[in-house]
């Protein structure tokens, strides 16, 4: 914490997405000052280059290569240098080994800054997986890269938007896998965690909705056996360590009911179970305008010994330098890690 205020690192994404723009329309906002110490790490000359094509996001850069140097003032960017990407040879709105790399970069960077704790928490922007993969870089996605580089196996992701928080059993696997991944220890854990980052972000008694795996969480075993063999008991189980923990619930129900206060997080059984619904909420698509109006929600790595949150988008390459793009999520993820912070 620096003047009682939590320093929090936001990696630029990969260069060629709308995340050099994004970052640069969240700094102009005086409240981001008001709540935090911010500071984006990435290429000065790619932000320069934004700028260029998107005078009304001109900002003065102090460009650094130690968090000690920053100033926290606003009317000033702070930007930690990585000297990743070569300004000439960089493609906006294309897919690239180098950008890849970059973006991969600037997370191993913001990583190793909370490890090390010189910020309190972390912000990252999209990055693209077929770039990072081309660099040579073989990860599912951030949250694999965060466990990775802190080594941590006990972890989760959650989606926010509003009321809505959703914790997911598995993620980045086939469908086919992520039914096999349901078992009784892994339920029982996410469950925990789910109730542990409720209380972080201040809710003194959380209610945990436990989604079914099968159509009507099987219907007493007509539609599948995995509500009876893994997730009833791991309900039981936490049930009886106090948590208030509700299930499982019908997927096509459960979601409704959290919207509507029943709970305060749900917990999901694979990754698109969790995402339709949380996406259903925060993004809204103009079809008069042809243009997103709202992207809005929060991917957050629970689980982990620092405070990662992120966008719940992607690069948005057909977006990139038209000055659209919305940093809605960004704020938003933003605001969560100032939370997590404040309450860690």
């Amino acid at each position: 914490m620096k003047n009682n205020k939590p320093i929090v690192a936001i990696t630029m994404g990969d260069p060629a997405s709308i995340g050099p723009e994004i970052s640069l329309r969240v700094f102009q906002d005086k409240k981001l000052y008001e709540q935090c110490n911010p500071i984006i790490v990435g290429d000065s000359s790619v932000l320069l280059k934004v700028m260029e094509y998107l005078p009304d996001l001109k900002s003065k850069l102090n460009v650094v290569e130690d968090v000690d140097d920053a100033k926290f003032e606003y009317g000033l960017v702070d930007v930690y240098e990585m000297h990743m990407v070569d300004i000439d040879q960089l493609k906006f709105g294309v897919v690239s080994k180098m950008a890849g790399n970059a973006a991969f970069q600037y997370v191993k960077k913001v990583i190793d800054l909370a490890m090390a704790g010189k910020v309190d928490a972390t912000v990252t922007n999209a990055l693209n997986k077929e770039a990072m993969n081309l660099a040579g870089h073989h990860f599912a996605g951030h949250t694999e890269i965060y466990a990775h580089y802190t080594h941590t196996k006990n972890y989760t992701m959650m989606l926010a938007h509003d009321n809505l928080r959703v914790v997911h059993i598995s993620t980045h696997v086939s469908l086919r896998q992520a039914c096999d991944l349901v078992k009784k220890p892994r339920v029982a854990e996410v469950i925990r965690i789910a109730d542990d980052a409720c209380k972080r972000l201040g809710i003194a008694h959380p209610k945990v909705g436990v989604a079914g795996l099968n159509p009507h969480s099987s219907e007493n075993g007509l539609f599948g056996n995995e509500e009876a063999d893994e997730i009833i008991p791991a309900i039981n189980e936490t049930k009886a360590e106090g948590i208030d923990v509700t299930g499982p619930v019908p997927p096509d129900t459960v979601f409704p009911k959290a919207v509507g206060g029943w709970y305060d997080i749900v917990v999901a059984m694979y990754h698109d179970q969790g995402h339709i619904p949380l996406k259903m909420q925060g993004f809204q698509y103009d079809e008069e305008k042809k243009e997103w109006k709202s992207v809005a929600g929060v991917n957050i790595t629970l689980g982990l010994p620092i405070i990662r949150t992120s966008v719940d988008h992607g690069t948005a390459f057909d977006q990139v330098l038209k000055g659209t793009a919305n940093e809605i999520s960004l704020k938003n993820a933003i605001d969560y890690a100032i939370k997590l912070a404040e309450n860690k």
